[in-house]
């Protein structure tokens, strides 16, 4: 008798943990909402980010002034107005949001690199080595971070590539004590005694059996942490210890636009609905990323 295809076992594919993610994630439409939101503001940060490498206009020059035409309110050719210098706000929104996505997306490399080693080794290693650790972190955060920011600035000067590895330098503490938590719950587990076992090294063991385990809460926290960089360097633009001067930022754009808030609301409005909804698009992302990462 002859067997039919149909008939014939087929092999199953296992389903890995971060397709499951995926899976759950995009049927989610507030993640797409918000995921949509955090593509379009990455776009226009790239194209911006090339008009000012070739020195094109976005829509138009975003330092470029022009008394005659200052406090424009919104109209056909100036879509969000103009500031006190006559410079199109439409243009500096675009120009901004390089700085504050570069701002948002570097520093939260800088300080996830950072958390994970020190958490990673913390959690594994134990003994005086986690107490060293864990103390310097409980010292850091005892002090307000954003004043840390702003001494740190004070003394050095602002400049952006200043201003991410200050922001990644401070914001580490609450990634190191995560990865530490992941760490004491996974470092007992049955694949980590098999692998001390055979005789593999401690590094090894770290980053290559329990780091990928307990990637799903560490990327998490890394989206969460990118709104709160741009958060930061918002507000140190808006005190003038950010980026310096004629370079466009969300806070700056702001700082500038204070002084006429009752004569041209659009100069705070804007770039705070700007601030605002990126922001919020990297909440909403995140917390859909936490919901999909604890559903078994």
């Amino acid at each position: 008798m002859t067997a039919t295809v149909d008939a014939i076992p087929q092999p199953v594919i296992a389903d890995s943990p971060f397709r499951r993610v995926a899976r759950r994630f995009f049927h989610d439409r507030l993640a797409l909402a918000a995921t949509t939101v955090i593509v379009v503001f990455f776009a226009v940060a790239i194209v911006a980010g090339i008009c000012a490498q070739l020195n094109l206009p976005m829509p138009m020059q975003p330092n470029a002034t022009s008394l005659e035409r200052k406090l424009l309110a919104p109209n056909p050719v100036n879509w969000l107005g103009t500031d006190n210098l006559g410079r199109d706000v439409l243009s500096r929104l675009v120009a901004g949001s390089t700085i504050s996505l570069t701002v948002g997306f570097v520093a939260m490399a800088v300080s996830l690199g950072i958390g994970i080693f020190v958490g990673a080794v913390s959690g594994y290693i134990g003994g005086w080595v986690d107490n060293v650790l864990m103390r310097i972190v409980d010292a850091l955060l005892c002090f307000p971070s954003f004043f840390l920011i702003l001494t740190a600035i004070a003394i050095i000067g602002p400049n952006i590539w200043i201003i991410i590895a200050v922001i990644g330098l401070v914001g580490w503490t609450g990634t190191a004590r995560l990865v530490r938590a992941e760490f004491l719950t996974l470092r007992e587990s049955e694949y980590v005694r098999a692998a001390r076992a055979l005789g593999q090294s401690r590094m090894n063991i770290i980053f290559r059996h329990i780091l990928p385990n307990a990637f799903a809460p560490i990327f998490v926290t890394a989206v969460i942490s990118i709104p709160d960089a741009i958060l930061v360097e918002s507000g140190l633009s808006f005190l003038s210890f950010g980026v310096p001067p004629p370079q466009a930022t969300w806070g700056n754009i702001i700082a500038d636009g204070k002084t006429y808030f009752l004569d041209a609301w659009w100069l705070i409005f804007f770039p705070g609905l700007a601030i605002f909804t990126a922001s919020l698009a990297f909440y909403l992302a995140g917390d859909a990323l936490r919901r999909a990462a604890a559903t078994r």
